[in-house]
């Protein structure tokens, strides 16, 4: 008697497929993930306080309570998940403050993103408050296509949709816009 092993390993292959086949899960999302490409930070920081120091004169502090360095990703960047207290100081050692909830710094374009309950306040009193505000480092230049509002005092204000100005505040273009007077009267 002679045994064909050809039916037998035919069959027990189709039988094989078929197993293989019935017990795949259709389950896109792990699919997804397996192509997906995730990236970790180079560098972590917590607490931080970092000075920008320039000829022995600090120029600016930035304080955060985390800050998360991708130097080591094609396009890099430095984000401040937690938010950002940035405060400037000019040659007559004035402040300027930034503050947002989120920041993101590109290191290719220099360019930062502030996003969250954006305000800037100069120390002559001006302020500015939006969602998001972008500053272009090249250009020394910000700006907004979002809602903002700006006061040169408590009583003078502009309010509207889209501003950009350079960082001295000398140059102003709003969008649309619109400037409203409010007056405290004491009774």
């Amino acid at each position: 008697m002679k045994f064909n092993i050809r039916p037998f390993f035919t069959g027990s292959l189709i039988a094989l497929a078929l197993l293989g086949l019935i017990s795949c899960n259709d389950n896109i999302k792990d699919v997804q993930a397996l192509n997906r490409t995730s990236f970790f930070p180079g560098g972590e920081g917590e607490n931080i306080v970092l000075q920008y120091v320039d000829s022995g004169r600090v120029k600016a502090i930035l304080v955060s309570p985390k800050m998360l360095d991708y130097s080591n990703v094609l396009n890099q960047f430095t984000e401040f998940p937690k938010g950002v207290h940035v405060t400037f100081f000019d040659i007559n050692n004035n402040k300027t403050t930034i503050v947002s909830d989120y920041a993101i710094s590109y290191s290719k374009t220099e360019l930062i993103d502030l996003r969250g309950n954006v305000v800037i306040t100069t120390y002559d009193g001006k302020k500015l408050e939006s969602d998001q505000l972008f500053y272009d480092q090249k250009n020394d230049w910000l700006f907004t296509e979002g809602k903002y509002k700006a006061s040169t005092d408590k009583e003078n204000f502009t309010s509207g949709v889209g501003i950009d100005f350079d960082s001295k505040l000398t140059t102003v273009k709003a969008q649309n816009s619109y400037a409203e007077s409010i007056k405290n009267e004491k009774q």
